[in-house]
């Protein structure tokens, strides 16, 4: 159920990437990021690696900890085109409470900005799975105010994250 009433957060940040667009392939990079480059780009990355869904699509899979809750991503690609790549995860979300899910589309992209550079975007899209509404619920938390305290982390996560993943990002493309 992903729409207005359960989205927790929607952030983006953008960042310079010193490299000419044509030679920048987003779903390239999420797809062969080693765990080494993950880690380097926050300090709340702990593992990443990559395989296939069921249906064959390309999935990342990646563990963070956000807001002191562990969160294993399973993200699979709905778009994958060079200059832009959305995933989707129904993420497991470990809380001092439990375990829940939450919904989250990641979406990476790349604009030129002239011969030599383009600017990427990392944008975050979260929202509450009816597990993590009935979750919250039992623990007599409304989900409002769940939210604005969820928020924040996020967002900083994502701003603390972007710069890290453009410097990335042109390391691959230059590489």
């Amino acid at each position: 159920m992903r729409n207005v009433e359960t989205q927790i957060v929607d952030s983006s940040f953008s960042a310079i990437i010193n490299a000419p667009i044509e030679k920048v392939d987003i779903p390239q990079w999420c797809f062969t990021l080693s765990e080494k480059d993950y880690q380097g780009c926050s300090p709340a990355h702990i593992a990443a690696g990559f395989t296939k869904a069921p249906d064959g699509r390309r999935m990342s899979i990646n563990v963070e900890t956000i807001g002191g809750s562990l969160m294993v991503q399973h993200y699979v690609e709905t778009l994958a085109e060079k200059d832009h790549l959305i995933l989707d995860s129904d993420s497991d979300v470990f809380t001092p409470s439990g375990r829940t899910t939450i919904h989250v589309t990641w979406e990476l992209s790349v604009k030129k900005i002239d011969e030599a550079r383009c600017e990427f975007t990392n944008r975050v899209r979260s929202y509450a799975t009816d597990e993590m509404l009935a979750f919250l619920d039992r623990q007599g938390i409304p989900f409002d105010i769940f939210r604005t305290q969820r928020q924040p982390m996020s967002i900083a996560h994502n701003k603390g994250e972007t710069p890290l993943f453009a410097a990335n990002i042109e390391r691959a493309a230059l590489g």
